[in-house]
């Protein structure tokens, strides 16, 4: 048990009603992305009447860049204001994004509710999972993270389905969209219940001694310098570009092949609830046989993943590969971000975990843009055939340049 002079105990056994609070807040996060993933890309196609493929997916485009960006920003602000502030005010600027879609007259302004929707998660997401870091002890912090991301993928998978049912029995809009409402209301008074936990990095910096070191210094560790971080940046990156594209083109996929709005949406949300759910295995299994195995093996199975709905013919089978799409993400989601935490000191960790989240996070927007141009040039099945390559890449890179950062 680490127990400081003040009485802080570190530990997620410690502080399981603080931990267990802030899970069930990232399951609210989670869902403000799964309200959107089964209807917007066809609300775009439908509605909006958007033939070309890289008009239909600027939404992702815009809330990839936006969430990346705010990424950047929102470890800093953290170390500054506190992480409970950040989380509230993440809240607050979620309240304009169902709003924005359920008046939306014009497409674009359905993308600027993207950017809000990004700087949403960026705040959010990064606060519950800094939180749960600071309270976890080092051999703890792929089962927090594990289950940090497991309660947000659950989020996006049980709202996928939902907001596609309450869309084949309504409408597309607004109806869907009323749910948003009430999940920014129910995560901003969960999040009132929080309590801050600077107190607790604190505890963790004494216990490990570090030098401050420059915002920029740390971009330049994370984003290339240090062969961990990078390989890790890398990873996050061509994790979320897969992701990108199979938001934006699997709900286009599947209908061009007579699937009907309810099917599309069980297999879309298959697929992050798969992610989901095996993240609380594969984030505790990182904390036991280190990372860079689950690393290296899941990014493999992401790519050959792709590759195997496409060219697979049937619902039970497709069924059967956004399953395994899922278990591929949910190798590497906790996994990586427990790697940056083992590598980055307590001082600057928070910032190295912004930095890595804006690398992981912008592939969103690089995933749309090439699925985008590829379907435009070429058409769906080679866009996300294409795409599934740069996972791959990823896999061997990680194999060959990674070391294991996992330290007792």
């Amino acid at each position: 048990m680490n127990t400081s002079s003040s009485g802080i105990q570190i530990g997620v056994k410690e502080n399981i009603t603080q931990f267990i609070l802030l899970v069930v807040i990232n399951l609210f996060v989670g869902s403000m992305v799964g309200l959107e993933r089964t209807i917007l890309p066809i609300i775009g196609e439908e509605r909006f009447g958007l033939a070309s493929m890289t008009a239909a997916l600027s939404f992702i485009v815009s809330f990839g860049f936006s969430k990346a960006t705010m990424n950047l920003f929102a470890g800093s602000l953290a170390d500054r204001l506190g992480r409970k502030k950040v989380l509230l005010a993440g809240w607050a600027i979620g309240l304009a994004v169902p709003l924005l879609v359920i008046f939306a007259e014009t497409w674009w302004l359905i993308v600027f509710a993207n950017v809000l929707l990004g700087v949403n998660q960026a705040l959010t997401w990064s606060m519950t999972v800094n939180m749960k870091v600071d309270l976890a002890k080092s051999n703890q912090r792929g089962l927090a993270v594990g289950f940090n991301e497991f309660a947000g993928y659950i989020g996006v998978a049980l709202m996928a389905a939902i907001s596609g049912y309450v869309a084949s029995v309504y409408s597309l809009s607004p109806e869907p969209f009323y749910i948003g409402i009430g999940l920014v209301v129910v995560g901003f008074v969960l999040s009132l219940l929080t309590k801050d936990t600077g107190e607790y990095l604190k505890v963790q910096s004494q216990e490990q001694p570090s030098k401050t070191i420059s915002t920029s210094e740390v971009f330049k560790q994370t984003s290339w310098k240090n062969k961990n971080l990078s390989s890790s940046s890398f990873a996050g990156l061509t994790t979320n570009l897969k992701d990108g594209m199979a938001w934006g083109l699997f709900p286009i996929f599947f209908a061009s092949s007579g699937l009907t709005v309810g099917q599309i949406g069980t297999i879309i949300a298959v697929y992050p609830a798969a992610w989901g759910f095996f993240q609380l295995f594969t984030g505790v299994w990182s904390d036991r046989i280190g990372r860079k195995g689950l690393i290296v093996a899941g990014m493999f199975v992401q790519a050959f993943s792709l590759w195997f709905i496409l060219l697979v013919n049937g619902y039970f089978l497709w069924l059967i590969g956004a399953l395994l799409l899922g278990i591929g993400t949910a190798m590497v989601y906790p996994t990586i971000i427990a790697s940056v935490s083992d590598v980055a000191q307590p001082k600057w960790r928070a910032t190295s975990l912004g930095i890595y989240r804006f690398w992981r996070d912008s592939g969103y927007a690089f995933g749309a843009l090439l699925a985008g141009v590829f379907a435009d040039l070429l058409s769906v099945h080679w866009a996300i055939g294409l795409v599934a390559i740069l996972p791959l890449l990823s896999g061997v890179l990680s194999l060959t340049k990674m070391q294991e950062t996992l330290v007792g």
